[in-house]
């Protein structure tokens, strides 16, 4: 049981070759603290879930020097369900083939079918199924990166379960953090969800081809995402159609390791 938010449930990964068969990998304790207190101290819940964040920050420390021995870009995308995580991906494997070597770690509760659609796009690409879990923890980046092996001078992608709470507060080991937001939930989320936007590297406003369908304002939102991360740069855009992707990717090509040797 996660003494954050509840979830509870084993990982199961699952590694997905562009152009081979489907390896399983043995499931693991979903990185957090199982012990449980049944008493009816609610002053406990504090230290518990302190202890489950102190031990997944450590992993995830290992994680970030694994990463860092292996020339290896991590970027830990989150997005509430539905904001175009995957079609971003999709496209920028698309845009980007040739210029950069990405592989994605897929979280989902259930099922293989972004993993399937990164596959076609030619990405490796592990799946994570979190069961019951509403996000995922350093264990279960650190089990996927071993999976997936990436090789040095690459970028892997971490598309986090869609979820604006949670995953928010627990370090993958990321270098840096990504948050895709959509005009199609309004422009009101960096207000009410402010942790998730307060710690963004970047923050993709995505489906600005639907704003002439819909009564949202891109200032506001943007105005929103600075009130709360000042530093955080914003960049509307379409992953549908493409545009605006431009200026994602010049962020992205910056940040890619250069190859050693």
């Amino acid at each position: 049981m996660c003494g954050t938010c509840g979830c509870a449930s084993e990982a199961d990964i699952r590694l997905f070759a562009p152009d081979g068969p489907t390896a399983n990998y043995p499931g693991h304790d979903h990185g957090h603290d199982h012990d449980h207190d049944h008493g009816d101290d609610a002053a406990r819940t504090i230290p518990l879930g302190d202890k489950v964040l102190a031990k997944n920050d450590a992993l995830a420390r290992r994680n970030r020097d694994w990463l860092l021995a292996r020339n290896v870009l991590a970027v830990n995308l989150m997005s509430s369900p539905g904001a175009g995580k995957t079609t971003l991906l999709e496209r920028t494997a698309a845009d980007l083939d040739g210029q950069i070597v990405l592989s994605v770690i897929e979280g989902d509760q259930e099922t293989a079918l972004d993993a399937d659609r990164m596959r076609r796009a030619g990405c490796r690409v592990v799946q994570v199924n979190t069961g019951t879990g509403c996000h995922l923890d350093a264990a279960m980046v650190g089990r996927a990166l071993g999976a997936l092996d990436p090789p040095g001078g690459s970028v892997v992608v971490i598309e986090n379960v869609g979820n604006l709470v949670c995953p928010a507060l627990f370090d993958l080991g990321e270098a840096y953090r990504v948050v895709l937001a959509s005009v199609t939930e309004g422009a009101d989320k960096p207000a009410k969800y402010p942790h998730m936007f307060r710690h963004a590297d970047i923050v993709l406003i995505n489906k600005t081809d639907l704003l002439p369908y819909l009564d949202f304002d891109v200032g506001d939102c943007m105005a929103g995402i600075k009130q709360v991360s000042p530093g955080a740069r914003v960049l509307p855009l379409s992953a549908r159609s493409g545009d605006g992707s431009g200026q994602w990717y010049d962020w992205l090509r910056q940040k890619v390791p250069a190859r050693r040797g």
